[in-house]
């Protein structure tokens, strides 16, 4: 395997479009959470002080990993981008059929993809932790581990995003297409869990049943189910009227669903033809 990602790694480090990506994610994590680090700060503090709702930062070392968690959780489209360019870009030009004629397995060439989904997924759960410890450290406050789980949380995020993006770009193969049915599911899916959570609501309300947040059994909102926001005096006065977050369930689907689509992926390209 570690000859296989040497030979992957010669694929990538001179690559446009890697680089690009790679930057867009870097800048944008760092960004969108100074972002929102900002508006607490100039805005929400303000509030605070004013005696409109208790004192509360989210980026303090109680929140931080929660908050740059869930924060950069909304760009990991990027790195599923990439892996679909990179993946599609083998059989635009003739070179996963090449690999196999030189002697890889379809099960090496597969498997490669597929581990570098997890190292992609990996790298970025590094980029949110040492990102949330600068902004913890810019907040102030001294450095702990609370809600470090969802550090995890967003791994399992990264890497069902990046293991769909693999198992579209094996059924798809065309960079255009899959990158539209990418979007495409990723977009009908919110939609469905939306509705769902909707109905799950309405079932409370109606029933006094608390099935959960329906929405967060579907495959990729199984992931984003397990990251939310650091909880607040709003999300406190909400939370009365919204289903239960079952997180053992939500979490058991999440892993299911990567080993899910890691088989379908190997299954879908051991099977098909070159």
């Amino acid at each position: 395997m570690k000859k296989l990602l040497e030979i992957e790694w010669l694929k990538l480090k001179h690559y446009g479009a890697f680089k690009i990506l790679a930057a867009f994610f870097l800048v944008g994590v760092v960004l969108t959470n100074y972002i929102v680090f900002s508006v607490n700060k100039n805005v929400v503090s303000k509030v605070s002080a004013a005696g409109m709702m208790g004192s509360y930062n989210p980026y303090d070392f109680s929140n931080t990993w929660q908050t740059t968690s869930y924060v950069t959780g909304f760009l990991l489209i990027l790195p599923a981008m990439l892996i679909i360019i990179l993946i599609t870009n083998e059989y635009g030009y003739k070179t996963s059929r090449q690999n196999i004629i030189d002697g890889w397995s379809r099960q090496q060439f597969i498997s490669v993809k597929l581990f570098l989904a997890f190292i992609i997924a990996a790298v970025s759960t590094v980029l949110v932790m040492l990102t949330a410890i600068g902004f913890g450290f810019g907040s102030g406050s001294s450095f702990g581990l609370d809600s470090i789980s969802h550090v995890g949380y967003f791994f399992l995020k990264a890497l069902s995003y990046n293991v769909i993006a693999v198992f579209v770009s094996v059924l798809v193969r065309k960079t255009g297409f899959a990158i539209g049915l990418y979007f495409i599911y990723l977009g009908a899916e919110n939609l469905i869990s939306q509705l769902l959570d909707f109905w799950s609501m309405k079932i409370k309300v109606d029933t006094n049943y608390d099935l959960g947040s329906l929405g967060d059994y579907l495959p990729m909102n199984s992931a984003d189910g397990l990251l939310t926001f650091p909880d607040n005096m709003l999300k406190s006065m909400a939370s009365a009227a919204l289903p239960t977050n079952y997180t053992w369930l939500v979490l058991s689907l999440a892993i299911g669903y990567i080993i899910l689509f890691t088989w379908l992926s190997v299954k879908r390209f051991v099977k098909a033809d070159l």
